[in-house]
């Protein structure tokens, strides 16, 4: 651990949680993740002004796929392995979270929010944007 990173996370409080609580938080956001890029995929898939040639349009697609079935794969990986660790097994997650840069991801992972669906539901209005 980096100096900087030694004294921020000496000065925060210790928050410790059991292990299997973190990682099926980690398995909702890489469900989150894969389900982002698949909403993703139709509509580049039906662009028409795109300069990409058709060969070139289907290796996206088929990055887009892999990017998604890769998120999948690691959420069930990690939810596989969050059934067998024991609960009593605690983590300090102070410094992991304090590198995570999206204030709604950070909140997510550390249980600060139960979050019932995506990050960005469908119902969302056309013209809806967030501002970073």
């Amino acid at each position: 651990m980096s100096r900087v990173q030694s004294s921020f996370a000496s000065k925060m409080a210790p928050h410790e949680e059991a292990l299997p609580d973190i990682l099926m938080r980690i398995v909702a956001e890489l469900h989150d993740v894969a389900y982002l890029i698949e909403r993703v995929e139709p509509a580049i898939s039906d662009t028409h002004d795109t300069p990409l040639d058709a060969s070139e349009q289907l290796m996206m697609m088929q990055g887009i796929d892999l990017a998604v079935q890769k998120a999948r794969g690691l959420a069930e990986f990690i939810d596989t392995i969050a059934a067998i660790v024991p609960d009593a097994l605690l983590v300090d997650v102070t410094t992991a979270l304090s590198l995570v840069k999206l204030a709604d991801m950070q909140k997510a992972l550390s249980g600060g929010s139960l979050r019932h669906g995506h990050s960005q539901p469908i119902t969302r209005a056309a013209g809806d944007f967030d501002l970073f």
